[in-house]
């Protein structure tokens, strides 16, 4: 007699050694959850329609799931797909010459003194068309996939003016649309102040408050199925002060856009006050925020995100309190902060091995401060972020035998395949 069987699945992957759901239903995980990664031994993961079926012991799902395909992770780790939270993915040209400075002595305030830092890309970006934009970050965006990143979040901010913010805008829209990967959009008008505004910070950021905002605003809703859009600002000395960085983000706000904030990387000016007051979705950076700060934080719904890939290829010392953040009961997310002049770097899997060794996070809280707390940062935690019955399908299969080889291991590609929606879209051989 033929068997009728409980659920219908395109895909099986059975027998890992450990699943990692990071399950966390009520939120980002917090202070002492995020060692919690909710391992099943053995386990297996069922997907439908790109999305997870069912996560359990691989015995009961192999005797409740009839698959059309199945794929055995004997010895492996299962986990979700890395999200990367803070990107500048799309940009032209490269700043190697700037690396070689720092190297030899100059500062970052020193290199963009010089008419280097972020107006040299921005030079290089204004001066790309869309189809060139695309062109150079495609490679950078299929690398971050081929090491398990599923979910990326990619801003504007080397255009600086209404013209060319909306040329990367588009630039990301397109990627979008051919990328297996999730990508977020975020406009970051407030990046940094322009040549031609030198000494004029306030008017240009008029332009962003009155022209950009309303401009960006008005293409994306022409755009049909988009995830939110966020609005972020570099508060900063020698960027935009705490007053101009509240403006733009009040405005944002009333606009619909959701916020985000560069905060304390040189220099504390109260914008991470900032962010929890306006309910930032992140604060991003923290390098030297204040411990009133950083335990105001932790109390807050706002996502701590650490950037530990900057301090270390500016070589600096100091990177973000997480141990505080965790310890006070905070929220922190990790991303690369990939970008042309501090963090060319397009995996997630060293931001996990410099957050343990820097930031004295332990394995379990790296993993889910680089899926399910990231998720939250970007809004996404209902939908990506962890292995859980109804959410997107985004996986990755580790070739080693525990999680902690994460935080462990450094400098090679531990993913062997990536399920992005359901589909295999990199497998090592």
């Amino acid at each position: 007699m033929a068997r009728e069987w409980d659920m219908q699945a395109d895909l099986l992957i059975y027998d890992a050694a450990q699943v990692l759901t990071v399950a966390s239903p009520g939120g980002p995980k917090r202070g002492a959850a995020m060692g919690e990664l909710g391992i099943v031994p053995h386990g297996g993961v069922a997907i439908r329609d790109g999305r997870v079926l069912s996560v359990g012991p691989s015995e009961e799902l192999r005797g409740q799931v009839r698959a059309v395909r199945s794929l055995s992770a004997s010895g492996q780790v299962v986990m979700p797909g890395f999200v990367d939270p803070h990107t500048h993915l799309v940009w032209a040209g490269e700043r190697a010459n700037e690396f070689e400075m720092r190297v030899a002595g100059a500062s970052y305030m020193e290199i963009m003194a010089a008419g280097g830092g972020i107006m040299n890309t921005v030079r290089q970006t204004r001066a790309a068309s869309v189809d060139v934009l695309v062109a150079q970050t495609r490679p950078r965006l299929e690398r971050m996939l081929a090491h398990g990143t599923t979910t990326v979040e990619i801003k504007t901010g080397y255009g600086l003016n209404t013209q060319d913010e909306l040329k990367q805008l588009a630039a990301i829209r397109r990627l979008q649309a051919e990328s297996p990967a999730t990508i977020v959009p975020t406009f970051l008008g407030a990046h940094a102040v322009p040549a031609e505004y030198k000494g004029r910070t306030d008017v240009y950021v008029d332009l962003v408050v009155e022209e950009m905002l309303p401009a960006v605003a008005g293409e994306w809703k022409k755009v049909v199925g988009n995830p939110a859009l966020f609005c972020d600002v570099f508060c900063e000395e020698g960027a935009f002060s705490l007053e101009q960085s509240r403006r733009v983000l009040e405005a944002a706000k009333a606009l619909g856009f959701g916020l985000k904030i560069h905060v304390d990387e040189f220099q504390a000016l109260g914008g991470t006050r900032l962010a929890v007051e306006l309910g930032a979705v992140s604060a991003d950076h923290l390098v030297c925020t204040p411990p009133d700060e950083v335990e105001l934080l932790a109390r807050s719904d706002t996502v701590a995100v650490a950037l530990p890939g900057t301090p270390f290829g500016l070589g600096h010392r100091e990177y973000t309190p997480a141990r505080a953040l965790i310890d006070a009961g905070g929220a922190v997310a990790l991303a690369t902060d990939c970008n042309p002049g501090t963090c060319w770097c397009e995996t997630m899997q060293l931001m996990n091995a410099l957050a343990c060794r820097y930031m004295r996070m332990t394995p379990a809280e790296a993993i889910s401060a680089a899926t399910i707390n990231a998720a939250h940062a970007l809004g996404l935690g209902g939908e990506v972020g962890s292995l859980e019955a109804g959410k997107r399908a985004d996986l990755l299969i580790l070739d080693v035998p525990s999680y902690a080889h994460l935080g462990y291991r450094f400098g090679t590609n531990l993913v062997q395949t990536v399920i992005a929606g359901g589909q295999i879209t990199s497998q090592q051989q």
